[in-house]
């Protein structure tokens, strides 16, 4: 683990203010309520002052909006969350395994290696693949022929990047399996969790950008292509030929259907379908309970609507609009 860093030090590296004594010593990030002499500790939100005041952290990192709650050791910053996450890499580099093939893995002829690779074990490594500098593959990932990987990437155990895409067509009742032709090409800086699949093209290839984060246990489809630095959390879903773009989130289960588009800087909760391209920037959610096919589909309509619907009875709820009552007429002759 590095030694220990001024607050001083720290600054000097990563930018920010310090307040108080620069002299601070730290040696490792803790959270708020955990953390003790030689540790610096973090605040996102107002809400956690009380927290504050009770931390024992030798020193905090706080936005400018926060400064005046503490006057413990504080380096004052702009984003408090990601300046942490900083702070953290410094005093906890990241663990690779040993540059190198390791004896079990299986490295196919004329697969290209970068430098400072590292391929553990039970790896396996098809022909024409190529895997760029100082990226690792944790035990037993599989990346397939001729698929690409960049440098600084990173493949949780048992990922597995260009098995085929689900492609078959129906014939007299039977299925017909469609050869998938393309690859996988991933950009640099790219992580995938465990036992994530990435599946190859079916003509062209499925593409992840640089600086994507993918979790455990996710499916992406063929011909799938993910924008650079989108985040997709566990067990999500995504069906081939999806368009997602950069900076998107997707939340732990969602579903995304295939053949839409998804513009950059899009949020979707989690376990929220997405049945239709999103065009619009912003945030996504919606849940509704099964029923059969046609039923459902009947009833979302309605419930797209449903807000409209709400105003317009607002609006015949106002009191100019209420029914006003019958004005009483004589009676004709005959009573009529």
């Amino acid at each position: 683990m590095p030694g220990p860093l001024t607050l001083g030090e720290i600054a000097s590296r990563l930018g920010g203010r310090v307040a108080g004594d620069a002299r601070t010593l730290i040696r490792q990030v803790a959270s708020l309520e955990n953390a003790g002499a030689g540790e610096i500790a973090f605040l996102t939100s107002a809400k956690h002052k009380a927290k504050l005041a009770a931390t024992q952290a030798a020193a905090v990192i706080v936005s400018a909006a926060a400064e005046k709650l503490t006057a413990r050791p504080r380096i004052v910053c702009d984003d408090p969350y990601a300046y942490y996450a900083r702070v953290s890499q410094i005093f906890n580099p990241r663990t690779l395994q040993e540059p190198g093939v390791h004896p079990s893995a299986v490295v196919a002829p004329g697969a290209r290696l970068g430098a400072r690779v590292s391929i553990g074990p039970g790896c396996v490594v098809g022909a024409g693949a190529s895997i760029g500098d100082d990226s690792c593959l944790y035990p037993r990932v599989v990346v397939y022929p001729g698929c690409s990987i960049g440098a600084r990437c990173i493949l949780q155990a048992g990922a597995v990047i260009g098995s085929d895409g689900f492609g078959n067509a129906r014939y007299e009742g039977r299925w017909i399996k469609i050869p998938q032709l393309g690859s996988v090409r991933i950009g640099d800086d790219v992580e995938i969790g465990a036992n994530t699949t990435v599946d190859r093209g079916h003509l062209g290839d499925t593409v992840i950008e640089e600086g994507a984060r993918l979790d455990n246990q996710i499916q992406v489809g063929h011909n799938t292509r993910i924008g650079a630095h989108t985040a997709i959390a566990g067990c999500v879903g995504i069906a081939g030929s999806a368009d997602i773009g950069m900076r998107c989130t997707l939340g732990g289960a969602a579903m995304i259907l295939g053949h839409l588009k998804i513009v950059d800087d899009v949020h979707v909760a989690a376990g929220t379908l997405i049945s239709r391209s999103i065009l619009k920037p912003g945030s996504y959610a919606g849940f509704f309970p099964f029923d059969d096919s046609k039923a459902w589909a009947r009833n979302a309509v309605h419930l797209r609507h449903l807000d409209d619907l709400t105003d317009r009875i607002r609006t015949l709820e106002k009191p100019d609009h209420k029914k006003r009552p019958k004005s009483k007429r004589p009676k004709t002759k005959g009573g009529k």
